[in-house]
Formats: structure tokens, C-alpha cells, sequence
């Protein structure tokens, strides 16, 4: 009698996220529990299917959220050089690893709700997470555990159109979202033929910089192939910046790098 096959579903490939630790040692039990954590990988995993395999849209799960999760720490890092105080430590009394912590685990989490639709998908964050974090982060004593929670889900839901951030840390989730901007982060919907501003604008971005700034504590620099790149700029990243609570401590430049233009119109045939 031949043996009947599974019907599990295949498993997800191993996916790690990786984000330099600075010795935060709240930072590296969380990140390896969230690793070694299967229904976070697997809503990662489905988060994707609805993202580029339904809606054709870019990658939403791991790769978005190491993104995310780097430029989050790297903003963070630099307005704490800048003596920026973050509001867990203003507010609680917390340390700057729990500050980090909460940009972290809101970098990661912030989009779960894709997992079950894009339409409003902040507010789902929030079920999903809440029930998650409660699980990983059990290693914090209660009090401190619940003010990272909280903190973590406001940075969630603060990160949305209209999430007016209360704190810092959610100011600092918002930005690293909208700055997941440069052009391959657009391979996807362009090579399939989508073809209108948002595509377009997202493929003009070559790369984006960011590093201490002069004048204020964080420079930001957007190097275009096109200028095609400023609607992506002012649609994606001054709605999210204007708002944030931390816009005052942040300068932009977009400029377009080289001589010429590059094209990124394709050659339609009717």
C-alpha cells in the first residue's frame, strides 16, 4: 500500500533576521526568539503571497522588515548621539535597549495584517502582535514587559496614513517604512508590466543614504536615476515624515546622479 503524501503545507525556509546588536543584550533575545519563532516566519511567508503574489506588490515580509528593522536602529542610534531622548526613557524611565527593543519588534511586526488584508491592515497588526509579543517577550518582568507591548503597538499603528506618533520610537518606525524606497524594492510590480508613477518613481531611486548630518542630527540623501524618483519622494516619504515628530531633526536631499537621465519607460506595442 503506497503511503499516502502530506497535506501539511511545505514549510517556510529558514529566515533570520539580522541587525547589528550594539551590545543590546534585550535586542539579541528577542531577535532569536523571533528567528526560531515558526508562526512568525509563517505569517512572513503568507504576508508575501497576499502582497506580491495577489496584489502584485513588493516584497512585504523578511526582506522589507530587515530593511526596515536596520534604517529603524540606524535613525534611532543617531539621534541618540545627538542626546535625543527617546520618550520610553522620558515617559518610564526605561533604558535606550528598551527604546531599541521597541523599534525593533515595531520594524518587524508592523505590517502582520497583511497576513489578512491590506485594506486597513495597521489595525490587524495589532491583534497579531499583541498575542506574539506577550509569547517573546516573557523574559521582561511584567511592568517593563507591558510598557514595551504598549509602546510597540502604537509605533504599529502610528505608522499608517494619519498615524499622528505620540512617541519617538513610533516617529522613527514611520520614517524607516517610507525609507524602503530605492528601485529594487519596485522589481516586481515594474517587471511585470505595471507600468504608472508609483513603479515608475520607485525604480528612479537608485540608493538612499543615510548618516550624521551638519546642521541637523540625521541627513538623508536620495540618489535618483530619474527625477521621476520626487513623486516617490514627496508621495512615500515627506507624507510620512510630515507628522512623524521627528522631522525637525532630519534634512533631505534628492538629486539625481549623472549627466543624463536614465530611461525607464518601456516600449509599448498595441
Amino acid at each position: 500500500m503506497e503511503r499516502a503524501e502530506s497535506m501539511n503545507p511545505k514549510p517556510p525556509s529558514t529566515t533570520n533576521i539580522h541587525v547589528p546588536l550594539n551590545n543590546n543584550p534585550l535586542l539579541e533575545e528577542a531577535l532569536a526568539r523571533i528567528n526560531a519563532n515558526l508562526e512568525v516566519v509563517t505569517l512572513w511567508r503568507v504576508i508575501n503571497v497576499n502582497a506580491i503574489d495577489r496584489l502584485g506588490m513588493s516584497d512585504h515580509g523578511a526582506t522589507h522588515f530587515q530593511i526596515v528593522a536596520n534604517i529603524g536602529l540606524r535613525l534611532t542610534r543617531l539621534l541618540a548621539r545627538h542626546e535625543v531622548e527617546m520618550s520610553i526613557t522620558r515617559n518610564f524611565g526605561l533604558s535606550a535597549h528598551h527604546a531599541e527593543l521597541v523599534v525593533l519588534l515595531a520594524s518587524l511586526f508592523h505590517d502582520l495584517g497583511m497576513s489578512i488584508h491590506r485594506q486597513d491592515h495597521e489595525s490587524y497588526s495589532l491583534i497579531l502582535a499583541n498575542t506574539l509579543l506577550r509569547e517573546l517577550l516573557d523574559f521582561l518582568p511584567i511592568d517593563e514587559r507591558t510598557i514595551v507591548i504598549s509602546e510597540t503597538l502604537h509605533a504599529i499603528i502610528g505608522h499608517r496614513s494619519g498615524g499622528m506618533p505620540y512617541t519617538v520610537e513610533a516617529g522613527i518606525v514611520r520614517v524607516a517604512d517610507a525609507l524602503d524606497m530605492s528601485k529594487g524594492r519596485s522589481r516586481i510590480p515594474y517587471e511585470a508590466g505595471q507600468i504608472n508613477i508609483h513603479s515608475i518613481s520607485a525604480a528612479a531611486i537608485e540608493n538612499v543614504q543615510i548618516m550624521a548630518g551638519e546642521d541637523k542630527p540625521i541627513q538623508i540623501n536620495i540618489v535618483m536615476n530619474n527625477s521621476a524618483g520626487l513623486f516617490q519622494v514627496d508621495d512615500l516619504l515627506h507624507s510620512k515624515l510630515r507628522g512623524s515628530g521627528i522631522e525637525r531633526y532630519i534634512a533631505v536631499r534628492a538629486y539625481v546622479e549623472g549627466e543624463t537621465e536614465k530611461s525607464l519607460l518601456k516600449e509599448v506595442i498595441f
